[in-house]
């Protein structure tokens, strides 16, 4: 686990930095170029070498002002329409060993451990489910349950009811790239 402290916006803007590098930060929020060669792309947008970019990324992430890259699907556009959190009810003793099975599951997008918050919340574990209509990620749920034999851990599907914005890391205030 890291323990590099994120950087707040104005520590990230040292003065004297270049302005390829502010540019740089203001295009990345916009995400990867869809290219065979991002780091290029960015490159050039910016006005910095390939590998200067690629430096920059890496120290950034050293630093902690950035903690990961990953991926936002629009999977709506796709139509996949049924988005299920699963929450789970595990022993605390089997919790690590079911969670990483269910991680497994080629069904299972997602796959997370938290705290409970007794007495109202029992769950400990989290998995995500997506599929294009209700039955099918309900047949999928049933078959991961009867598989992994879960049938015993009480758990509760719960369906997302709206798709809200998702976006990545925001490194720039408007206005200042």
């Amino acid at each position: 686990m890291s323990t590099a402290t994120p950087l707040s916006l104005d520590t990230a803007r040292a003065p004297g930095e270049p302005d390829a590098h502010r540019r740089l930060r203001a295009l990345l929020e916009q995400g990867l170029p869809l290219t065979p060669r991002p780091w290029q792309a960015l490159a050039e947008q910016a006005g910095m070498a390939e590998e200067e970019v690629m430096a920059c990324v890496r120290r950034w992430q050293a630093d902690g002002m950035i903690k990961r890259l990953g991926l936002v699907v629009r999977h709506r556009r796709l139509g996949i329409q049924a988005n299920a959190m699963v929450v789970w009810d595990v022993p605390d003793e089997r919790v690590a060993l079911v969670g990483r099975r269910l991680a497994r599951e080629t069904a299972v997008t997602l796959c997370y451990r938290r705290p409970r918050r007794l007495p109202d919340w029992p769950y400990n574990l989290f998995c995500m489910i997506h599929g294009a209509r209700r039955e099918r990620v309900l047949g999928e749920l049933a078959a991961i349950v009867e598989r992994l034999d879960l049938g015993e851990l009480e758990h509760q599907v719960l369906f997302s009811t709206h798709a809200y914005r998702q976006c990545g890391g925001r490194y720039v205030r408007k206005g200042a790239a």
